[in-house]
């Protein structure tokens, strides 16, 4: 094999044998074993992402602005969800990982839960900052047990299934969020969202395989050695590929969780008789009586969850076939699709007929995550496999303090700006603001075009 390092990047200790010696799972196993992570991580972003569709309901019971939404929705559960997510993935690197997988779980429901009781934005947001702690301890140890459990050549496919757990779990929020708050109101959304955890926490704990205890068992002890967050850092500091699809993803995150409190918000304040008419006509045809949030929640989560679950699986195969040939094609599709989202998604915001806009969001939601697989497979493969959680953990704070945390108070800023500032109008306010914060996309494609020309010469493997 010839030798990867970049040029002047500093070579890492040695790896320990623990990871060398950690044998891909069986075919029945890996299979429940992904499943079950792939189940865990929907239900981590339906815990996450339920708030968006019930952001409206929440604002006038509350009486909030838009600023305070991003805050919620965003920064509040971001920062603590970042900060903790690197000290987990410390632990991760040696420890249990189903048993921190396990316990994240059952933290974040509760905290999911707790929402559902806050009688002002100062409870909201600490209930928030709960939630974010949870869910700090889930994605990177799942990452460094995905990465152990299969072949590294089907490697961007596998976190790419469980990636999926991003749509899948952001339209079961909506659906469900939307039509429980349609019945019972928004408080009753979080509790039920709350209630799953419980059951994920035990199947993770006791059922979930750590490769690490077939290690013990033939050599008498854990032979893992992690890499310190210093050395970490220090050879992530020469792959030049991690910072361009650190960057990338941030922004493409940036777009996506910037927008997603404020879809619904969007039709709500620019086509409410649309959307109640539509809203109207499907409750008729399933025999529901059907509200204009319930409609969205339905619409949004089956039409851009499903197509962002195909999205997701998508890239993992494009990415995993065709870099079998050159490395590059990882980047390749994600740097296209990053562009293209671009005209597709103000068309969405323009176009004035809703269920022709609701099918270009669409389109957007299935080229909006063909990234997940490319980036967090190339990000396991630029590094030893003792610097896997803590890069997975690294790639994560860049991506969720840019984009979750700043993504929906951005946003939020731009709506009130343009409503007040400029006198459009909250309706006008929150369209340019969806129109300016998805033309950050040329960035997103630039960054993703930038790591094409470096990803060979970092590959470790």
């Amino acid at each position: 094999m010839t030798d990867t390092t970049a040029p002047g990047a500093t070579n890492p200790a040695p790896p320990a044998a623990e990871p060398e010696g950690v044998r891909p799972l069986t075919k029945p196993v890996r299979t429940y074993a992904l499943s079950l992570l792939l189940g865990i991580y929907t239900i981590n972003f339906l815990d996450r992402q339920v708030v968006n569709i019930l952001a409206e309901p929440i604002k006038q019971d509350l009486g909030l602005a838009d600023w305070q939404l991003g805050l919620m929705s965003g920064l509040a559960f971001a920062l603590f969800y970042t900060v903790l997510g690197i000290p987990i993935a410390r632990l991760a690197e040696r420890g249990n990982r189903p048993l921190i997988i396990g316990s994240a779980v059952a933290v974040w429901s509760g905290f999911t839960a707790l929402c559902g009781v806050a009688q002002n934005f100062f409870q909201l947001i600490l209930f928030r900052i709960g939630v974010g702690v949870g869910e700090a301890g889930c994605t990177p140890p799942a990452h460094s047990l995905i990465s152990d459990y299969v072949p590294k050549e089907q490697r961007s496919t596998a976190l790419a299934f469980y990636s999926m757990g991003t749509p899948i779990g952001g339209l079961l929020g909506l659906i469900f969020g939307g039509l429980i708050a349609d019945a019972y109101g928004w408080r009753t959304a979080f509790f039920v969202a709350g209630v799953p955890g419980v059951l994920f926490a035990i199947l993770a704990i006791f059922t979930l395989p750590e490769p690490r205890k077939e290690l013990a068992r033939r050599a008498n002890k854990i032979q893992a050695s992690s890499a310190t967050f210093p050395e970490t850092m220090k050879f992530l500091k020469g792959r030049k590929t991690f910072w361009y699809i650190s960057f990338a993803a941030a922004i493409k995150a940036f777009i996506g969780y910037g927008h997603a409190p404020f879809t619904a918000s969007f039709f709500l304040r620019n086509y409410p008789d649309q959307v109640q008419s539509l809203a109207s006509t499907v409750g008729a045809t399933v025999g529901y009586n059907l509200q204009s949030i319930g409609f969205l929640g339905l619409a949004l989560g089956l039409m851009s969850g499903t197509a962002g679950a195909l999205g997701s699986w998508l890239g993992g195969f494009i990415a995993d076939k065709f870099a079998a040939r050159d490395l590059r094609a990882q980047m390749v599709a994600p740097a296209l699709a990053s562009l293209i989202t671009i005209p597709i998604y103000i068309a969405a915001v323009t176009i004035g007929n809703v269920p022709l806009a609701l099918l270009l969001l669409t389109v957007n939601g299935l080229l909006g995550t063909i990234w997940y697989g490319p980036v967090y497979g190339t990000a396991q493969s630029i590094v030893p496999p003792h610097m896997r959680a803590t890069t997975s953990a690294i790639l994560l704070f860049i991506i969720n303090l840019i984009g979750l945390g700043l993504g929906p108070l951005a946003v939020g800023l731009l709506s009130d700006y343009f409503a007040v500032g400029m006198n459009m109008g909250s309706a006008e306010g929150i369209r340019w603001a969806l129109i300016v914060s998805s033309s950050f996309g040329l960035i997103a494609f630039y960054c993703f075009w930038r790591a094409t020309q470096t990803i060979r010469e970092d590959h470790v493997g």
